[in-house]
């Protein structure tokens, strides 16, 4: 069984601030950085560093190789991986002393992947495998239709919201990954209770995961709804934390582990992601999830 994730490849320009840039002004930055990024990487570390079989489609520019390769190295399966004369996408980021974050996004190479590159990525998929995309690249209709024309389950991160998102065939959708300000632009319903309550009559086709950040996370799945608290820990950079949670979460789940066992992993490999800075190389191993959650089980 594989996860079959159409993702973004950023190269991240990540700046240390006091505080968030604001109109007309000029800061300077503590410290400065070059990473791999992208949700779609970024997910597709975590799928690895799970222990998921993960193909990652995607581009990138032919100088930024090395990137690709950083991918290989964390156990991604990059044959559908291509290099591009396009630039690569990238993302301007500024990192506060409490590890909040705000994000500029250039899509780059990310924009090259046309209904032809999805159906041959799918050619050879099994009826087990899951396709994951977030909503950082082209031809997302594309994805979502043809994967459900396959009969394989789908899964959806509407990241970063946009209105485009209402315009997808968001009726092939089997799992729904949200936060609460996504969740609320999808909906168009402000509080919580609305914005479940609304998920519970328009939704009932798949299943939705909603993540709530400190307050952690729930999973509507038909009239069934699962809470998983947040493990308290002491922020630095919260970055990579909703891809680390979703790449964890994923593989438990697409392996048929319980809904909140596999709920409650991925809150802890993202609490693991959060006490360190950057996005990919925040993303724990198998074994650091494994010890975490031996101390601070629930």
């Amino acid at each position: 069984m594989a996860i079959i994730n159409f993702g973004s490849i950023n190269i991240d320009h990540v700046y240390q601030v006091d505080h968030f840039v604001q109109p007309g002004e000029t800061i300077a930055s503590t410290h400065y950085n070059q990473l791999l990024g992208g949700k779609g990487a970024n997910q597709s570390i975590a799928l690895a560093q799970a222990g998921a079989d993960v193909r990652h489609v995607g581009s990138i520019h032919e100088n930024d190789a090395t990137f690709k390769q950083a991918l290989i190295k964390k156990g991604v399966d990059c044959r559908g991986v291509h290099c591009s004369e396009t630039p690569s996408g990238h993302a301007i980021i500024q990192v506060t002393p409490s590890g909040e974050n705000a994000i500029v996004l250039f899509g780059g190479a990310n924009q090259t992947i046309t209904p032809k590159t999805v159906a041959k990525a799918l050619d050879d998929a099994s009826s087990s495998d899951w396709v994951l995309t977030q909503n950082e690249t082209s031809s997302i209709d594309e994805v979502l239709r043809q994967a459900k024309e396959k009969q394989l389950k789908v899964a959806f991160n509407p990241a970063p919201m946009s209105d485009s998102v209402h315009r997808l065939p968001l009726d092939c959708i089997d799992l729904l990954i949200v936060n609460e300000t996504e969740a609320a632009a999808l909906t168009k319903k402000d509080t919580l209770d609305e914005i479940v309550a609304e998920f519970k009559q328009h939704w009932s086709n798949c299943e939705v995961i909603i993540t709530l950040g400190k307050a952690g996370v729930m999973m509507l799945k038909g009239e069934e709804c699962i809470e998983v608290s947040a493990f308290s820990v002491d922020a630095v950079d919260t970055t990579a934390a909703g891809d680390t949670f979703i790449g964890y979460f994923l593989s438990a789940y697409s392996s048929h582990t319980d809904a909140k066992r596999a709920l409650t992993r991925g809150c802890a490999a993202s609490a693991i992601a959060v006490t360190r800075e950057g996005a990919a190389q925040s993303i724990p191993s198998q074994k650091e999830v494994d010890r975490f959650l031996a101390k601070n089980s629930k």
